[in-house]
């Protein structure tokens, strides 16, 4: 019992600390840091208020627990002789390792949808995802703000990861790490990709933080995690999606020649 609970508290601090560091870096260099140099990235005009933030971290602590609980489960119970989670890293190839981190991402995304579109039910959405929905305008701490049900079957995705293809504990790791990240991003308020994305092929299939930022403030549509491809199967992508897009990565476009020209006449003068 003792061992059990020396692993949890150790799964649980190493989850809080890649919260708050991962999170933490992002809102700190938006919102606190560089707030008007990142003004022409901003997605939505105004700003989250101080008491959704703190509403959006209780909730994400709450989330951590859940989801460590999840980590504990797979890795220190007997359930794990259940997985197909392997040690060796010599029973599958290298190509294989990276090759269980994606396919891991793609069946997250397709869970995802599918759940995420369930709590969208008017009968299910008021008893638990409107909880993450109080954050109509995102800040990066809002990407773990559960209700406790919800987190519970955010999580579980990974319960389905380990018993349908193998992969190492690294991978999960990874797997977990990037997709927090993407998480984000997703809720960072900002646009940050890249401009030539949008003349790209990787444009129609990920989704961009302007991407769920609209599902944020329209409460419907862009339900997808990673990709577009779910949504634009079942015919549920905002159709809004591309415009705003267009509109934030101009409004980005200007504002770097406005800078360069501004920088031009100061050399000139």
């Amino acid at each position: 019992m003792d061992f059990i609970l020396h692993t949890f508290i150790k799964i649980l601090s190493f989850s809080v600390i890649r919260y708050f560091l991962i999170a933490g870096a992002f809102f700190l260099f938006f919102y606190k840091f560089f707030p008007k140099s990142f003004a022409s990235n901003k997605i939505q005009a105004n700003h989250a208020k101080s008491s959704t933030i703190l509403n959006e971290v209780v909730n994400s602590l709450f989330t951590t627990i859940v989801l460590s609980t999840i980590g504990l489960l797979i890795f220190h119970t007997d359930f794990k002789s259940q997985t197909l989670i392997y040690t060796d890293i010599r029973f599958h190839s290298k190509l294989w390792f990276f090759m269980s981190v994606l396919l891991a991402l793609v069946i997250h995304d397709t869970y995802f949808y599918w759940m995420h579109y369930l709590l969208h039910h008017p009968k299910i959405f008021k008893y638990t995802h409107l909880e993450h929905h109080k954050s109509n305008n995102p800040s990066p701490f809002a990407s773990y703000s559960f209700h406790i049900i919800e987190a519970f079957f955010e999580g579980a995705v990974l319960l389905l990861i380990v018993l349908l293809i193998p992969i190492h504990p690294f991978a999960i790791i990874l797997f977990v790490l990037i997709g927090f990240v993407i998480n984000v991003y997703g809720h960072l308020g900002h646009e940050i990709a890249p401009l030539w994305l949008r003349h790209t092929w990787l444009f129609q299939i990920f989704n961009t933080s302007v991407y769920h930022n609209l599902h944020h403030s329209k409460f419907k549509g862009n339900y997808g995690l990673y990709f577009r491809f779910w949504d634009r199967i079942m015919g549920t992508e905002h159709p809004g999606y591309i415009q705003l897009y267009d509109k934030i990565q101009l409004q980005r476009e200007q504002n770097k020649m406005a800078n360069s020209l501004r920088k031009q006449q100061s050399k000139i003068s």
